[in-house]
């Protein structure tokens, strides 16, 4: 089985499937590699296409300690994958952890990104959620040492942002909630805590979003609460961003609805590849609202 070494010497488990320019995608929490299947199976057709487990997800290695996760490891982990790959530059696609993985991907390593795309990213960023999304990441961490995971996934899969997934795709929506079950304990914990929990938020990041050139799709779901108000502060910040929002969507939209994700990433891949993804016209954002001087 093929694994990339971090800087600090944790293992990290990868797969690939197809040929041709390099397609990263990065999991959110309550997912792994699995979650990714609809988009291997449709973009391994045109793109090469990597998926692996973060730290603390098995088969990658789980430390222990808290300090080996962060979010700026988090970041770097994402270029330990593409040496181990013998990749220079790629498309890199993040849901939620995995978005906000991405984003910081683009801040710490921009020159290895072909583009971003950040999807379902905003959770705890808004100045005035802070305290609440800190005191609620910590009760997941001890409900997850407490009962284990299978009480918890049967909590976290019915979340306010995930009963959309249930309600439209029964089936689908039972084999993420068994998936998130099957996670490490001790690693979803440390997660939580180490990176979840301590990410700057969205809004202390707003100069390196104005600096950022990289070509950058942001992706969310309409009725994915936490992550509205932050899409739009990327689409404003940001100035090669786009913004497509999902209809009536939750959080996990690769999987709640992979066709309509698919299209997305494919025609924003396909621009970028053809190099007709451009920089937002300065006259697009002169704070006017009609464009005509007053007084």
């Amino acid at each position: 089985m093929p694994y990339a070494t971090t800087d600090d010497g944790v293992r990290l488990y990868y797969e690939e499937a197809g040929a041709g320019t390099p397609v990263v995608f990065i999991h959110e929490f309550a997912g792994d590699k699995r979650s990714w299947e609809p988009q291997m199976r449709h973009f391994a057709r045109r793109y090469r296409v990597l998926v692996y487990n973060a730290r603390g997800y098995p088969p990658s290695d789980v430390p222990e300690d808290l300090t080996r996760y962060s979010q700026a490891r988090a970041a770097d982990d994402v270029a330990a994958v593409l040496d181990a790959a013998g990749i220079d530059r790629a498309h890199v696609c993040g849901l939620s952890m995995g978005g906000f993985a991405t984003l910081h991907f683009g801040f710490r390593h921009k020159a290895r990104a072909r583009s971003l795309v950040v999807a379902g990213c905003g959770y705890g960023a808004e100045p005035d959620k802070r305290a609440q999304f800190k005191a609620e990441a910590e009760a997941t961490a001890a409900l997850i040492e407490r009962d284990g995971m299978n009480a918890f996934a049967d909590i976290y899969a019915q979340g306010p942002t995930r009963v959309q997934f249930e309600n439209k795709d029964p089936r689908g929506w039972g084999v993420f909630r068994t998936q998130l079950a099957e996670h490490s304990q001790t690693g979803a914990a440390a997660t939580m805590r180490g990176i979840q929990a301590l990410r700057p938020s969205l809004y202390d990041c707003t100069d390196e979003m104005a600096a950022l050139s990289t070509p950058t799709l942001v992706l969310t779901g309409d009725e994915d609460w936490p992550c509205l108000l932050p899409g739009l502060l990327m689409k404003q910040t940001i100035p090669s961003a786009a913004l497509a929002v999902m209809a009536n969507c939750g959080h996990t939209i690769n999987l709640e609805d992979p066709d309509e994700f698919n299209r997305l990433c494919s025609s924003f891949f396909a621009q970028v590849d053809a190099g007709r993804w451009s920089q937002r016209d300065p006259r697009a954002a002169t704070g006017s609202i009609l464009g005509v001087e007053t007084g």
